[in-house]
Parts: C-alpha cells; sequence; structure tokens
C-alpha cells in the first residue's frame, strides 16, 4: 500500500506541477482555455497557484491528504470544464490533457481512502474542538 501510495502521490504531483509552467509563462494553449471559461488571466493564475499548493502537499507526507483533497477538487473542476465547455479534445490534442485530468482525479480519490484515517481524524478534533467552544 505504501508503494502504491507513494506512486499515486507523484504521478498526479508531477502532472499538476508540470501544467505550472504553461499556466505562468502564459502559453497560447493556457490562454485559450482559460479564454474560453471566460477567466483569463486571472483563473489561469490562480488554477496554477492552487495546484502547486496541492503538488507540494502531495509531495509532504504528512500533508498527503490534505493535498489528495485539494488535487481532487482542481481537477474536478477542470473536468466539468471539459465536459461542459473546452470538450474532451483542446486545440488538437487528441484528449492528452482529459486524460490527465483523469489520472489525477483517479490518483488522489484512491489517495483521500488510502489516508482516509486522516480525514476521519481531522472530523473527530474538529467535533471536538467545537464541543469545547460550546462548554466554555
Amino acid at each position: 500500500m505504501k508503494i502504491l501510495a507513494l506512486i499515486l502521490r507523484f504521478v498526479a504531483a508531477a502532472i499538476l506541477l508540470q501544467t505550472l509552467f504553461f499556466k505562468f509563462t502564459a502559453a497560447p494553449e493556457s490562454v485559450y482555455i482559460f479564454s474560453q471559461l471566460g477567466m483569463e488571466p486571472l483563473g489561469r493564475i490562480g488554477t496554477g497557484i492552487a495546484e502547486l499548493v496541492a503538488g507540494i502537499l502531495l509531495l509532504t507526507p504528512k500533508t498527503v491528504f490534505y493535498g489528495a483533497v485539494a488535487s481532487f477538487a482542481i481537477i474536478s473542476g477542470a473536468i466539468v470544464s471539459h465536459l461542459t465547455v473546452l470538450g474532451i479534445v483542446v486545440q488538437n490534442d487528441g484528449g492528452l490533457l482529459f486524460l490527465m485530468a483523469v489520472i489525477v482525479l483517479l490518483s488522489s480519490g484512491t489517495l483521500i481512502y488510502l489516508y482516509k484515517e486522516t480525514g476521519v481524524s481531522i472530523i473527530q478534533k474538529l467535533k471536538q474542538s467545537k464541543k469545547t467552544k460550546t462548554t466554555i
């Protein structure tokens, strides 16, 4: 399981982090995508920052769960954008961007499952904190 988690972490992080160059340098493909979504340039830059943070969280052992949740949320937005606005194939890429998004979604979803104890622990701490505040 540890090896599977490590592979999934690196796959998701690598995909998220490799796209940063295109987002932060205003590559024509990224500008096109975010223009189609009506989010250029703030959406492109904001998404890049969010993906950078998610990638770092995925690569840091103590924050894998947070990175998985963040990457799952971010990439869900990308997939919805492909299915509703952009299409599966964007600028004759053969569906590569969509495929990479699906890989990140499956990787981060699996990581959320593998690290579910962390999520349960966070929820329990939040509940305990809320109980403490209401009794004070």
